[in-house]
């Protein structure tokens, strides 16, 4: 576990791509490597990623993980960030539905939202900004409401040229 502590300490981006979140975790913190990253966290390294490299950061995310195809709550990411995530909010058909309905009944706390393609930028637990590959993207801040839920749309920048 040595050599892992000192590779990922070293570096300065930790990017983490697609895939289940579930095993994800799973895979990580059976080498420790959760510790480790938080530990990179918290020493100012840069962590991010799409899809479940999106989720495994928040404290818990909707994801496909447990039988592809259908979305389910998924309660026990990292927590460096205390919120629920939902990646691919405009990307998949049944994302945006299933997400607003998990956090308006409490299956998920108040949470984070991106559209594929765009992405949340946090400094430390605190939202900086929205960015994107394509110009109209958007972040999004869903919260619980005793009539439901609110949407708070985040135009993203972005990063392109022109």
């Amino acid at each position: 576990m040595s050599d892992l502590r000192a590779f990922v300490l070293d570096q300065d981006v930790i990017y983490v791509g697609g895939g289940s979140t579930a095993n994800l975790m799973a895979v990580w913190r059976t080498h420790a490597l959760d510790r480790i990253l938080a530990e990179a966290w918290h020493a100012g390294i840069v962590l991010c990623g799409i899809s479940a490299g999106m989720n495994c950061w928040f404290r818990e995310s909707v994801t496909d993980s447990f039988d592809l195809g259908r979305l389910a709550p998924l309660k026990d990411g990292m927590r460096l960030i205390d919120a629920s995530a939902c990646p691919h909010y405009d990307g998949e058909p049944e994302r945006r539905p299933t997400y607003r309905r998990l956090v308006a009944n409490g299956e998920l706390g108040d949470g984070w939202a991106a559209d594929e393609g765009a992405a949340l930028v946090f400094s430390g637990t605190a939202l900086e900004e929205a960015v994107c590959e394509r110009p109209g993207l958007a972040g999004y801040r869903v919260e619980r409401t005793a009539e439901g839920f609110t949407e708070e749309r985040i135009e993203a920048r972005y990063l392109g040229a022109g």
